[in-house]
């Protein structure tokens, strides 16, 4: 019997149907009765990692502790577990080949031709495994990327395939997440879309062991019968998901359909205890009876596809409840804040600018931070919107009118933001930013280490540029504190404002570490601060 058991989730008839909240929520429930439990992504596309691909392409890209640009997803698997993601928690197909190729350039393949089956399919069935080796986790949960019938997914539903004969019976199953769609002309649920995906599944060679059914109307019992005999699955694994008010409910939602229940018994592990969900509820219930509202202006470029700042709009849900304050989100698109942006942003609670690449908005996200810095507006620069607070300080209180970052005007005379040095020769744009965990050292007797408590903290990174230190003693001189710095490069990592209530800059990237259980000390601080501006206002 294999030490490690192992769940696949697979997708069907569309995309974004939320393999990964039900991957997460299952997760949670394992996790909540005492199992070690973890989730993988395998991703179909030939890119190395989502690091090059554009927000509006993929949504946000997330970065562990290790430094792996990442799928969203991963976010999700660490806001629910409160448990770290690292390197071997994404595969992509680039990871794959890329590893096969170099092999064969090796000669480890001994002149054999290389082939998809089985050169491709063990290298993905050894990613799949590496998380389950040293016997960290009792459950590795794996969710495959797209759609079944996709030709960039037959290889990972191949590999999952000889998986499953390979572990042996009770060591692996199947979970396949498939669409109900509601035909309001005929006022009808319809299973077809599902028997066709499971069909698909099965001329794949596998059976799904477990049915969840996406759907915007309740299961009839007759339904499910109607699934469990047409998709060759037991009436009791077929699990009706249906569209809930946040992706926070649906630990609870797969709780009462059993999920857990039958994942358990499929994979003849013991099902005596109930999961305690405790902490997770009282969460949940902060959240959903707020005792305030505030209204946060979040600029960036990428507004229009909610995905690109995922990780964001999470850490405001867990700061806001921690709060009990309802946290509404003002998307405002940095193009055009100089042209209607007033309007949008005089009446706000706070303003928070967002992280991004290149020089397009950049002028609106310097006018964003300028009305927060001179009304007394909380403010939050997270990565390139601190760079914008520092280049907009040295434009308007330093009287550097031409004051840039050389990212965005190469040549500019007073290059406040610069290049890091050890980026400057680096010709290769994938995974070569500064990346993941590095330590702070924050300055006692400053808001931002009044929010973390403490002097030394870990956060992550993502970036090129960096604060330029020839500025440092003007800046401070000036008002602009740098109140956090790398202890190894002397690299500023926060600045503020002491003579404003708060307004805050960090080159590092605080939501990616904002999970239900411990939420973000710098949101929970923004959030309150904003709470406070709107208490005011009302006077």
């Amino acid at each position: 019997m294999a030490d490690t058991k192992y769940i696949f989730v697979t997708g069907g008839v569309s995309s974004s149907l939320g393999k990964g909240i039900i991957a997460a929520s299952l997760a949670k429930l394992l996790q909540a009765r005492g199992y070690k439990t973890t989730i993988q992504k395998l991703d179909p596309y030939i890119n190395v990692d989502p690091g090059t691909l554009n927000p509006y392409e993929h949504g946000e890209c997330f970065v562990t502790e290790d430094g792996a640009e990442t799928d969203l997803d991963l976010g999700h698997y660490e806001r629910f577990l409160n448990v770290n993601t690292s390197q071997a928690n994404n595969v992509t197909t680039g990871k794959i080949y890329q590893s096969v190729i170099e092999k064969e350039r090796r000669g480890e393949f001994l002149g054999k031709t290389v082939q998809v089956v089985p050169h491709i399919t063990n290298e993905i069935k050894r990613r799949i495994q590496l998380l389950g080796q040293n016997g960290d986790y009792d459950i590795v949960i794996t969710e495959i990327g797209g759609t079944v019938g996709d030709i960039e997914s037959l290889p990972y539903i191949e590999s999952v395939r000889q998986l499953k004969w390979d572990l042996g019976d009770h060591n692996s199953l199947v979970i396949h997440l498939t669409l109900v769609p509601y035909l309001s002309a005929a006022k009808e649920l319809k299973t077809k879309p599902t028997q066709h995906s499971v069909k698909t599944l099965m001329e794949s060679g596998i059976s799904a062991d477990i049915l969840v059914c996406r759907t915007e109307h309740e299961l009839s019992d007759d339904l499910r019968q109607k699934l469990a005999q047409f998709c060759n699955v037991k009436k009791e694994a077929v699990i009706q998901s249906i569209d809930a008010s946040t992706i926070y409910d649906v630990p609870n939602l797969m709780l009462e359909e059993g999920l857990d229940t039958i994942t358990l018994k499929k994979l003849d592990l013991p099902n005596d205890s109930q999961p305690d969900l405790t902490n997770w509820n009282k969460f949940l219930s902060r959240h959903k009876n707020p005792k305030a509202e505030v209204t946060i202006g979040l600029v960036g470029k990428y507004v229009e596809l909610q995905d690109s700042y995922k990780s964001i709009l999470e850490s405001f849900i867990h700061a806001g409840a921690e709060n009990e304050v309802k946290v509404n989100i003002r998307s405002i698109h940095s193009e055009f804040i100089d042209i209607e942006g007033k309007t949008k942003i005089t009446d706000l609670d706070g303003i928070l600018v967002a992280p991004g690449f290149g020089e397009r908005g950049i002028e609106g996200k310097i006018e964003a931070v300028r009305f927060a810095r001179e009304n007394n507006l909380p403010f939050f620069g997270i990565c390139l919107g601190m760079q914008m607070a520092v280049i907009e300080y040295a434009r308007n209180v330093l009287n550097l009118p031409d004051a840039n970052s050389t990212e965005m005007e190469a040549q500019t005379k007073n290059p406040v933001i610069d290049i890091m040095e050890s980026q400057k020769n680096i010709t290769q744009m994938g995974g070569t930013m500064r990346l993941g965990a590095w330590e702070c050292e924050l300055k006692e007797g400053t808001k931002v280490f009044e929010a973390y408590g403490k002097s030394t903290i870990s956060e992550r990174h993502r970036h090129r540029y960096e604060y330029n230190n020839k500025y440092k003693e003007q800046l401070e001189a000036a008002g602009m504190l740098s109140s956090g710095t790398n202890p190894q490069t002397g690299l500023v990592e926060v600045v503020e404002i002491p003579t404003h209530p708060w307004f805050i800059g960090v080159q590092y990237h605080p939501e990616y570490k904002s999970t239900v259980k411990t939420p973000h000390p710098l949101f929970i601080g923004f959030v309150k601060a904003a709470k406070e501006y709107a208490k005011n206002k009302k006077k």
